[in-house]
């Protein structure tokens, strides 16, 4: 099974785009969108919450729900300047992207998964980036791997940079093990068509092989032959940023055989972030989705050619799936206010495994529901 197949999607009328967190950007659609996704169940719709005990305790999860074991080996590869992991909450005692994991970690990680046994998950590899131990990473695939021979898992995806895919030395044996373990897609990220361009925003490290745009081609066909790709672009001042931008973006994608493309809005911050180096990024490079989108419509080499699909109510992000010459082309914007008020709510939408032991429903890795008595002995800083 896969979540697609417990995601209900209904004809899209008037009175329910009234009422989706997208509404206002449907209301300026010059078309009608036909279709509308619900990834977030309803209050109410009993099918789609489970009753699970985690640690001795009965929460309410949300169906579809991913696991995420948060990846903080080492430091990232790049160092992007927008980057969530780079924000600060006022309540978190340490950011999960200061967490190192230590010898007992993937003890604690099979711990954590045998208490989630029965419950159907997805995979969502994500925190840092992944790739850039491979050691990590394929202990984590196995362990992920042996529990998925016991207890349903339904879609695994992987968000990555590709720092480690490209790397001369390790990059073919690493896609080979994704491909092993059965990725249903990837997300790979790239923010701007031009390596200049995206080096400035996303500033690999040096000796990156990934920041150099022959390799990370050459990388991104070796991947997309093995298993789908999707490319992601961050839209940003500085960046892709006009209608002109996302045309000429489109069209190197296509270029290189890509069969989707993500554009993300900035998740929408609120109070409960310190005011730093990021979070100052983040408010002066917005580009708002909805603005972008509309702009994206007028010029008819993009509208005449652009079909839309489907809008997706998620549990605190929309986005609007459309058709642009034989690629999947998806607008995306995301509410942390929301996020965090969901993760409040006493249901569980997220599980975070962090590198201090702790299962959380968030990402906040003190806010945990399995405490791991041993989580000092993960942490070696």
């Amino acid at each position: 099974m896969h979540d697609r197949d417990i995601i209900p999607i209904q004809r899209l009328t008037g009175e329910l785009a009234a009422q989706l967190v997208a509404a206002p950007v449907l209301a300026k659609l010059p078309a009608t969108v036909p279709t509308v996704a619900y990834r977030a169940p309803a209050a109410m719709d009993d099918k789609r919450w489970r009753m699970h005990a985690i640690g001795g305790r009965s929460y309410r999860i949300a169906q579809p729900v991913t696991f995420t074991p948060y990846a903080s080996a080492k430091p990232c590869s790049a160092r992007c300047r927008f980057c969530s992991e780079s924000l600060i909450e006022k309540a978190a005692a340490k950011p999960s992207s200061s967490l190192r994991p230590g010898s007992a970690y993937f003890d604690h990680l099979r711990a954590a998964l045998r208490e989630l046994e029965g419950l159907p998950i997805s995979y969502s590899l994500s925190g840092l980036e992944t790739t850039d131990d491979p050691e990590w990473m394929r202990q984590m695939l196995d362990a992920l791997q042996q529990h998925a021979e016991a207890s349903p898992v339904n879609d695994r995806v992987l968000y990555t940079n590709g720092s480690g895919l490209a790397h001369a030395a390790h990059g073919a044996a690493l896609i080979e093990r994704l491909a092993a373990f059965g990725l249903d897609w990837v997300e790979l990220s790239r923010h701007h068509h031009r390596e200049d361009i995206n080096q400035s925003i996303m500033r690999f490290r040096p000796g990156v092989e990934v920041r150099q745009q022959e390799r990370f081609v050459a990388m991104l066909q070796q991947l997309s032959g093995r298993m789908p790709v999707k490319l992601v672009c961050i839209v940003q001042a500085g960046g892709v940023a006009t209608a002109g931008d996302v045309l000429d973006y489109l069209g190197w994608a296509r270029g290189l055989g890509v069969e989707a493309v993500v554009f993300r809005e900035f998740s929408q911050l609120d109070d409960s972030y310190r005011d730093n180096v990021t979070s100052r990024y983040i408010a002066s490079t917005r580009i708002p989705m909805a603005g972008l989108l509309e702009q994206c419509l007028n010029p008819p080499e993009f509208a005449g050619q652009f079909g839309f699909e489907q809008v997706t109510e998620g549990y605190y992000f929309w986005n609007l799936i459309g058709r642009y010459r034989g690629m999947r082309v998806t607008f995306e914007a995301s509410d942390y206010a929301l996020m965090h008020r969901q993760h409040g709510s006493g249901n569980v939408y997220k599980l975070v495994f962090h590198a201090n032991g702790n299962l959380c429903a968030g990402w906040n890795p003190g806010q945990h529901i399995l405490f791991s008595s041993a989580r000092e002995e993960a942490l070696i800083g």
